[in-house]
């Protein structure tokens, strides 16, 4: 009896890779943009705010950022095991695996091209980050290998009280900017900006990605 070879996907193992490779690289262009919007002091993100209030209220250094984002990651995770175990997979593990290497890069690298802090390089900071941050988030979304942490907290709320996503997101984001606000973090300018666009621009761009970079594979 003669057994059947197994034939290899090339075209579903080069998908595979082009998703690796830009979840990766969207995860690290998140984390620059987190770094680099932490360090302008015009403000942070909703999840931004967390990171950074969590860092003033135990008196972190800034360019230690990327062990408070790794612990709470870390905690994040610990309570989707009990209530949104549906929501961890492997994009939940390299989301969280390098993140608080790269929000440290970031940190430092934001020190090295930004030695000064002035109006305008805080302003062209926030320009970078806030760019970094768009795009991170846009390619780990067109590569759909699963979400981060604070996503899967998010959609684990929204299975729970039944709301729609739309509605579950505004009110996850007002929530972290009002706990990172009593906790000690920066708002202002990028908070707004990143709070009031996000959902538009990443609806535009993970479209983008998906239809440039993740479809085609021969």
């Amino acid at each position: 009896m003669k057994m059947r070879k197994g034939k290899v996907n090339f075209k579903d193992l080069k998908l595979n890779l082009k998703k690796f490779t830009f979840s990766m690289l969207g995860i690290f262009l998140t984390c620059l943009g987190v770094a680099f919007n932490n360090n302008t002091g015009l403000g942070n993100d909703p999840v931004g705010m967390i990171y950074d209030g969590l860092r003033v209220a135990f008196n972190i250094p800034i360019l230690k950022l990327g062990y408070v984002s790794n612990f709470l990651n870390i905690g994040l995770i610990l309570i989707l095991l009990l209530i949104g175990r549906r929501y961890l997979n492997i994009g939940t593990l390299m989301y969280l695996l390098p993140y608080g290497l790269f929000v440290t890069f970031g940190s430092n690298l934001y020190v090295s091209i930004f030695p000064k802090q002035t109006w305008l390089t805080s302003s062209l900071g926030g320009l970078l980050g806030v760019s970094f941050y768009y795009i991170g988030i846009s390619l780990f979304v067109a590569a759909d290998i699963g979400v981060d942490p604070f996503n899967g907290l998010m959609l684990t709320l929204r299975d729970i009280s039944g709301w729609s996503l739309r509605k579950s997101k505004v009110i996850f984001d007002v929530f972290l900017i009002l706990l990172g606000l009593l906790l000690g973090g920066k708002l202002g300018l990028i908070t707004a900006i990143t709070a009031v666009t996000t959902g538009p621009v990443l609806q535009f761009l993970s479209g983008w990605f998906k239809q440039k970079l993740m479809m085609g594979v021969t």
